[in-house]
């Protein structure tokens, strides 16, 4: 199934969306400690051990938004045993590989840092960087499906300098030419929207995940 769902999120990474015909999927739960609620332009997806009957059921016809809205979701949640996570922008780019923009330095004990921690919940074959001065962290890793994804933290003193902008273009380097890169963005961190989009990547949908262990994952 995690298959399935890569290829639609790839396909929809390389300007070839789902067709915006309001219409509301169920899949099978994918691989990997999370399921998903994936919204794009009047199409959505619900990625997790539910019955599509009851989703139908749950949700009114014709209501572009109510996949997304917080009693669905909450609804879900409760059927899936689980919390609702944050409700985030998902955006992607090609990679570019080559040399990155600036010098990073691998952290070999990434489990102490708080941002590749958390990432460790969602993401496997985790790998992360430091800048020299050691103010920002670029975490690169295998998230939803499989897809690759990226992380990054800039410590306050670096903020607006520029420093986010290079972490996440250099995400891009570290990425096979040609492979899609996605970036999860909460709607309200406009910072790092500015950051993510200056970078080359562009926005493809939407997506909250419930995390399989039932924790809140915020």
């Amino acid at each position: 199934m995690s298959e399935r769902l890569l290829r639609l999120l790839e396909d929809a990474a390389g300007g070839v969306p789902p067709p915006a015909d309001g219409v509301v999927e169920v899949w099978p739960a994918p691989d990997g400690p999370v399921d998903a609620v994936l919204a794009f332009t009047a199409h959505h997806v619900v990625a997790a051990a539910v019955d599509p009957d009851l989703v139908a059921a749950w949700l009114p016809e014709g209501d572009l938004g109510a996949p997304m809205s917080p009693g669905f979701l909450g609804w879900l949640g409760g059927r899936l045993g689980s919390r609702p996570g944050s409700l985030d922008v998902v955006l992607a780019a090609p990679g570019l590989g080559g040399d990155p923009p600036l010098e990073l330095w691998p952290v070999e004990d990434s489990a102490r840092h708080p941002r590749a921690a958390r990432a460790q919940r969602y993401r496997r074959d985790l790998r992360v960087w430091t800048d020299p001065g050691g103010a920002g962290v670029l975490v690169l890793g295998r998230g939803l499906a499989g897809r690759r994804e990226l992380s990054f933290e800039v410590g306050p003193a670096r903020r607006n300098r520029g420093l986010g902008r290079l972490l996440v273009a250099a995400a891009r380097h570290l990425t096979p030419v040609g492979e899609p890169l996605f970036a999860q963005v909460a709607p309200g961190n406009a910072a790092s929207l500015r950051v993510v989009e200056a970078a080359g990547f562009r926005p493809l949908g939407a997506e909250v995940l419930f995390h399989r262990d039932g924790v809140d994952p915020t």
